[in-house]
């Protein structure tokens, strides 16, 4: 017990909450079609959490029972002292895991500081591996730094690496194939994500949704089933598939058609501070106000053991309630 609040961070329904994503920035080097518009308009950075309130929020989330903690954006790697920040946060007393999920432009560079730093582990985000689609999924970008990001992340350390894709209607549902096809090589996850509909691209999001079952079916019929692992138990979100004989596996995060929030342990911290309770629901909780405004560590402890309290059961896309207040580069994936 601390000040008669209980030391760990539990919701309603009984789940315990000990896992958070914190976003560093809104901001980022590409612009996906699914995530935001072209013309995206940053928040100030005066606006955003700075290093010392950073630092301050992960030591009382860690306080309250949380112990894995995921990095986003934005783009996180574009942080100003990004590495300085891995490292506070790995040396926290009660943070067990570090990790990062990002869209590996940098990571050549930034791969092995970020592993001395005290990062365990990479997810990197790449929808297809064809330089000419990749462009225009990214609108900017180059697959060849992606590429170089990636193989310094192996040689770093950043393992096991696990890779994003994200299936748009239209953009790269013909190239799932190929990227599950690496998993036959390379010790790597390849994850496929359904597409989530959030604020200014949310109709965009919801008419070019691929499912998983379409997916799987797809790579069936251009090169061979995959089979199911585990009977189907979740690895954290994403369900899990192998070619037979391949060196990694392939995952499926069905968070629309298939969602698994009855065992969701996660919070997000958005890059202004804000505790956002489930991605797919804007319920959220100032915190950097009050921080800013002189409260207590355990004024803000009390604030979050509230917040989370009330964390919805799950989304409410069946019923067509879309979250509208932000895009995903907002809230951190």
């Amino acid at each position: 017990m601390l000040n008669g609040a209980p030391r760990i961070a539990q919701d309603r329904f009984g789940r315990i909450i000990n896992y958070l994503r914190i976003s560093l920035t809104d901001k980022c080097n590409l612009r996906c079609v699914y995530c935001m518009p072209e013309d995206m308009v940053f928040r100030p950075n005066s606006e955003l959490m700075q290093d010392e309130e950073l630092r301050t929020l992960v030591r009382v989330f860690a306080s309250l029972g949380f112990r894995k903690v995921r990095l986003t954006g934005g783009e996180p790697t574009i942080r100003q002292n990004v590495v300085g920040i891995v490292r506070d946060i790995a040396s926290t007393p009660g943070i067990e895991h570090v990790s990062m999920t990002t869209n590996g432009v940098l990571l050549k560079s930034l791969a092995q500081p970020l592993k001395d730093a005290g990062l365990q582990r990479v997810n990197v985000s790449i929808d297809t591996l064809d330089p000419v689609r990749f462009k225009r999924i990214t609108r900017w970008g180059s697959l060849d730094d992606i590429w170089a990001g990636l193989e310094a992340a192996e040689r770093a350390g950043l393992t096991p690496i696990k890779l994003n894709a994200v299936v748009v209607r239209g953009f790269n549902e013909h190239d799932v194939t190929d990227i599950a096809k690496l998993t036959l090589e390379h010790d790597w996850q390849v994850r496929f994500i359904e597409m989530m509909p959030f604020g200014d691209v949310a109709t965009f999001a919801q008419s070019q949704i691929v499912t998983d079952a379409e997916i799987r079916g797809r790579i069936a019929d251009d090169f061979m089933p995959l089979e199911l692992l585990d009977d189907g138990k979740l690895d954290g979100e994403a369900r899990l598939y192998k070619f037979p004989g391949a060196r990694g596996e392939v995952g499926f995060i069905s968070s629309v058609t298939q969602p698994f929030c009855a065992s969701c342990n996660r919070a997000r911290l958005t890059a202004d501070g804000v505790l956002r309770l489930c991605l797919l629901r804007d319920k959220e909780v100032d915190l950097l106000t009050p921080l800013r405004n002189g409260a207590s560590e355990d004024a803000i402890r009390q604030i979050i053991i509230d917040g989370v309290w009330w964390k919805p059961w799950g989304h409410g896309l069946a019923d067509d309630v879309i979250p509208l207040t932000r895009v995903m580069s907002q809230i951190g994936g």
